[in-house]
């Protein structure tokens, strides 16, 4: 593994054991050139996937990404790290699954979606205004009344 610090092409295994959900090896890695530590996690990969943009254009799929998505709905509430990976790995695993390599990202969003759905209302209305494109207020209001999110009357304001 390559030393994230200065690029040297051999770095030792100090620890390895298994992530909090078992779908990884999380290994603690020291650099001989520089003495810099880092973590690696080694995850088992079915098939390569890549996603079909709505432009046309095809990347791989990015695990990170997926990550970072649901970080950015989740800032802020009450969800523990743990459940943002468990979150991502069971999307990993849906995706993977479906046994198709070339995947629409509008599948992604519907699973990003779903996922978020059952776990924070805010962060599922959060995903939802920027998949869904929302332009005004009145997106939000008809997603909120669509979704069954909107009758709450005793519910803050601000």
């Amino acid at each position: 593994m390559k030393c994230p610090f200065c690029g040297n092409a051999d770095s030792q295994v100090k620890d390895s054991r298994p992530s909090d959900d078992g779908a990884a090896i999380r290994r603690r890695r020291s650099c001989p050139n520089c003495g810099g530590r880092f973590t690696t996690f080694e995850r088992v990969q079915l098939r390569e996937l890549v996603i079909l943009k709505r432009n046309g254009r095809r990347t791989p799929f990015d695990r990170d990404k997926l990550e970072r998505s649901l970080a950015i709905a989740l800032r802020k509430r009450p969800i523990q790290p743990e459940q943002v990976e468990q979150m991502v790995s069971r999307i990993v695993r849906q995706l993977e699954s479906l046994g198709e390599t070339e995947i629409p990202s509008s599948v992604v969003g519907d699973f990003i979606m779903k996922a978020l759905k059952g776990v924070d209302e805010v962060a599922y209305v959060r995903y939802a205004s920027v998949y869904k494109d929302f332009r005004a207020t009145g997106d939000f209001a008809r997603f909120l009344g669509d979704e069954g999110l909107d009758d709450d009357p005793g519910a803050s304001r601000g």
